[in-house]
């Protein structure tokens, strides 16, 4: 798969590019080794389109997610009184990474999750990375889009949500 796109919030990028630059290598690496038409294996049984070939977005989310765990990205949970199950994908060197192609609960980590551990003082970054629209568009219902979280970004203004964030759209 390809990084297509990049988005900085409040300098998001920019910060891990000063201080953590092996970190966005790595996060490159894990992206771009991924064949996204190996996971082409659901058949769409819709009457428009029956039997077209869709990405499988449960199989692409586990094979990145894999990814990540090899790169040593351990599994943050953090539950406290107020936030009893808040959970981020990854963190590592303070700097947590969201993966998003399941069901779409970008909106959730932008404006929550991220800002709770930043808050909370367990990152410096947050990333979140999603298909491009023209890949969400070949998988099955449920998955949000990068164009869709940008949206929702820009809509806010400048300082919402008040952490660091980098949008990355990826697609095959």
């Amino acid at each position: 798969m390809k990084l297509s796109a990049i988005y900085s919030h409040l300098n998001g990028f920019e910060w891990i590019q000063f201080h953590q630059k092996e970190m966005w290598d790595e996060i490159e690496e894990v992206i771009t080794n991924i064949e996204a038409d190996e996971y082409r294996t659901k058949i769409k049984k819709e009457k428009t389109k029956r039997g077209k070939m869709l990405f499988s977005r449960s199989d692409l989310n586990d094979r990145i997610k894999k990814e990540f765990e090899q790169k040593l990205f351990p599994e943050l949970t953090e539950k406290t009184a107020t936030r009893p199950n808040n959970q981020t994908t990854f963190v590592k060197n303070r700097i947590a990474i969201e993966v998003q192609f399941g069901y779409s609960f970008s909106p959730f980590d932008l404006f929550s999750k991220h800002l709770a551990f930043y808050v909370g003082d367990t990152i410096d970054v947050g990333i979140e990375v999603l298909p491009m629209k023209v890949m969400q568009a070949e998988m099955s219902s449920g998955p949000g889009y990068y164009e869709g979280a940008l949206y929702d970004l820009a809509r806010q203004g400048r300082g919402v949500p008040a952490v660091p964030l980098v949008l990355i759209g990826i697609e095959p």
